[in-house]
């Protein structure tokens, strides 16, 4: 009943649905689905991310921790590769909302709407072109007379190829 698109107008917290990006930064920074990091309780500045479970899981592979949705490993990878690094990712890959670059970022704390955070994932999908979120591609009167034609998108390579399938290797253990 209501008219609120909120698809495209809410935003909310994307959560664990924002580690793509901070990973995809990872992998632009040199490491592989292979790369080993520490999964155990961390501490920034008197914040304690934890996982969902509460368990810890030691030395994993960066394809186990994303499969496995580590909070700890998330936000080290954060860190390391800089918060900052993983805004300009995820702008570069659709999301124009105002992010925070903080540690927190790594576990999807600033808000993004669900038409952002779809077109974001569009590039892992198709060899990491670019897309701008549409519904609709043409208006035709009833005689058939063209009165809108979408343009397409000019947004070109926002993945490179090798990072996207690393980060399609990882994705699909998950």
């Amino acid at each position: 009943e209501s008219q609120y698109n909120r698809a495209v107008t809410a935003k909310r917290q994307p959560g664990s649905a924002f580690k793509p990006f901070v990973y995809l930064t990872a992998i632009e920074a040199g490491l592989t689905p292979e790369t080993i990091r520490q999964d155990a309780p961390l501490d920034v500045k008197g914040w304690k991310p934890e996982n969902y479970s509460h368990e810890y899981f030691g030395a994993v592979t960066l394809t186990q921790a994303l499969a496995m949705s580590l909070n700890t490993v998330s936000v080290r990878l954060g860190l390391e590769v800089g918060p900052k690094n993983v805004v300009r990712t995820a702008h570069r890959l659709g999301i124009s909302s105002k992010l925070d670059a903080n540690a927190s970022i790594a576990l999807g704390t600033s808000e993004v709407s669900l038409v952002e955070l779809v077109g974001a994932y569009a590039p892992f999908a198709n060899g990491g072109l670019g897309i701008s979120p549409h519904v609709v591609n043409k208006i035709r009167t009833v005689e058939g007379k063209l009165l809108y034609a979408r343009p397409a998108d000019q947004l070109g390579q926002v993945i490179e190829p090798r990072n996207v399938a690393a980060m399609n290797i990882m994705m699909q253990e998950t």
